[in-house]
Formats: C-alpha cells, sequence, structure tokens
C-alpha cells in the first residue's frame, strides 16, 4: 500500500517579541530586525526566515527575564 501524500503539518511559528535577537528600527519601511541574522524586516523576521527557506528560524534564543 503506498502512503498518500499529504503536506507535512505547518512549522510552530516562532515569536520573535520573545527572542533576544529581536528589536524595533528606526525605518518605517523596515521596522523589525534580528540581530542574529543581521536583517531589517517588513515583516517578522522569523516570517522571512520561514519564507525563505521553508524552515522554522534556527537562531532563536528565549529572552531572559528579570
Amino acid at each position: 500500500m503506498i502512503p498518500e501524500n499529504r503536506a507535512s503539518p505547518a512549522p510552530d511559528p516562532v515569536d520573535c517579541r520573545k527572542c533576544r535577537h529581536y528589536y524595533i528600527t528606526w525605518d518605517k519601511k523596515f521596522p523589525y530586525g534580528c540581530k542574529a541574522a543581521g536583517f531589517k524586516s517588513a515583516r517578522m523576521p522569523a516570517a522571512e526566515v520561514l519564507a525563505a527557506s521553508g524552515r522554522t528560524c534556527l537562531s532563536f534564543q528565549e529572552k531572559k527575564r528579570a
């Protein structure tokens, strides 16, 4: 029996706001940034990484809360 070709489930989205590498820029066109990947974006950085590579962000590190 041949298994059905099913799309793999969507990966869990990474919440950039909880990542230590995430920052807000002063650039109105590209307000979100990622220090680990070294870029600014109009969308959340994790969404850009997923769109470009098809994989979730591998640089996510949760912020330490005081």
